[in-house]
C-alpha cells in the first residue's frame, strides 16, 4: 500500500484528492493538515465522509506532523506558501506532488514575472517534472517532486499540443476563450465568488493578464522549438465545476477537418484518458467527475481557422484526478487505477 498524506486537505483540491483516494485499492490515508481547522475530525466537517473508513481521522497541524512515515505527500495550498511546504517536505525525502503553480517552471523568471513572487527555491523548481501524463509519462515515473498542471491549462494545452508539435498552425494568433465552474476560484471568500454575484450571471476575467497564459504558453514552446505568443481569457461560469476551452487556430495550409481529426486520434491513441469526438461537440455533462478530456474539432473553411473545443473537470482531470494519475505512474501501478469514474450526468 501507498501511505499517502494531505497537507491542506480542506480546500476544493484537497477534499477532492481524499474523495477519490479513499477508494483507491492500493492507498493508506496517513495524515491530513490543515492550518485552519486542526484537531478537528474529518466527517465532523465534511459528513460526506462519515460511516467511512476516513470518518475518525482527526485534522492535524502543519507545525507538528511528522510525514516520515508517508510514501507520498500531496501539496494542495495556494501559490507562495507552497513553495516553502514543499521544499521542507521534498527535503525529508519523501515524494511530492504539489497542485498549486510554484513548481511548473524551470524559468523562474517567467515564474517571478507572472506571479509577483520571488521563488525561494529555485534549483527545485527546475527539478520537478511538470506532471502532464500524456505528453510526460517517462520522466514522471523517475520523478521525486511532480508539478500539477492548472486546470485552465490542461485542459488548453491536450487541445493544442497536437497540431503545435505537428507545425500545421500559426503560433503567433492562438485564441483560447475558456470557461469554468466558481469551483476553479477557491474556498477564499470574495464578493466576485457569491451566490448573487454568480448565479444566473457570466463575465470574463483575469482579461489580458491571467497567469495560465504563462503556464500555456511556457508548455507549448517546448513542443514548438520557439516562442508562442497567444491571447487567454477565462470566464466564469454558474457552475460548480468543469472546464470548456473555446480555441481558435490559423492553419499553416488548407487542410481536410478528417486528416486533423484522424492526426489527434493517432497522437492520443491508447491515451485512457483522452477522447477524441471528431466532429461531435463536447460537452461538460459528460465529463464532469471523471479523469477524461473530451475534444471536438471543426474546421472553418471560410475563415482558415480551426476550432477546437475541450472539455474537463477542473477539479478532477485538472487537478485531483491528474494527480492520483501522476501517483500511479510514480508506485508503478496501472494509470487508470482508482479513476475509473463515468460522469456524474444527468
Amino acid at each position: 500500500m501507498i501511505k499517502v498524506s494531505i497537507v491542506g486537505v480542506t480546500g476544493y483540491v484537497g477534499l477532492e484528492l481524499l474523495r477519490l483516494l479513499q477508494t483507491h485499492p492500493e492507498v493508506e490515508i496517513k495524515h491530513l493538515l490543515s492550518r485552519s481547522q486542526p484537531g478537528e475530525k474529518i466527517a465532523d466537517l465534511y459528513p460526506q465522509f462519515a460511516g467511512s473508513a476516513l470518518a475518525e481521522i482527526k485534522l492535524e497541524s502543519y507545525e507538528d506532523t511528522d510525514l516520515t512515515d508517508s510514501d507520498l505527500v500531496f501539496t494542495a495550498l495556494p501559490h507562495g506558501v507552497s513553495q516553502r511546504e514543499v521544499a521542507k517536505i521534498y527535503k525529508q525525502g519523501i515524494k511530492v506532488i504539489d497542485m498549486s503553480g510554484d513548481y511548473r517552471y524551470g524559468d523562474i523568471d517567467v515564474y517571478e514575472s507572472w506571479y509577483k513572487l520571488k521563488h525561494e527555491y529555485p534549483e527545485l523548481a527546475r527539478e520537478a517534472v511538470y506532471g502532464l501524463v500524456e505528453v510526460n509519462r517517462e520522466k514522471i515515473k523517475k520523478a521525486r517532486l511532480v508539478a500539477n498542471p492548472g486546470c485552465y491549462v490542461t485542459a488548453s494545452l491536450l487541445a493544442l499540443i497536437p497540431v503545435v508539435e505537428k507545425g500545421i498552425i500559426n503560433l503567433d494568433n492562438i485564441i483560447i476563450d475558456a470557461k469554468s465552474g466558481v469551483s476553479g476560484a477557491g474556498k477564499s471568500l470574495k464578493e466576485d465568488f457569491l451566490y448573487n454575484e454568480v448565479n444566473e450571471n457570466f463575465k470574463a476575467y483575469g482579461v489580458a493578464g491571467h497567469r495560465h497564459t504563462s503556464e500555456i504558453e511556457y508548455v507549448l514552446e517546448e513542443f514548438a522549438g520557439r516562442e508562442v505568443k497567444l491571447t487567454f481569457t477565462p470566464h466564469l461560469l454558474p457552475l460548480k465545476r468543469g472546464i470548456l476551452a473555446t480555441i481558435y487556430a490559423d492553419l499553416v495550409s488548407e487542410i481536410d477537418e478528417g486528416e486533423v481529426i484522424e492526426m489527434y486520434r493517432e497522437y492520443y491513441a491508447g491515451e485512457a484518458f483522452v477522447q477524441i469526438l471528431g466532429d461531435k461537440l463536447p460537452e461538460l455533462k459528460y465529463v464532469v467527475g471523471t479523469n477524461n478530456c473530451q475534444i471536438g474539432l471543426k474546421y472553418d473553411k471560410r475563415t482558415g481557422k480551426l476550432i477546437i473545443i475541450s472539455v474537463i473537470d477542473n477539479l478532477v482531470k485538472g487537478a485531483a484526478g491528474q494527480a492520483i494519475q501522476n501517483m500511479n505512474l510514480l508506485f508503478g501501478l496501472e494509470e487508470t487505477t482508482g479513476l475509473n469514474n463515468t460522469a456524474f450526468y444527468p
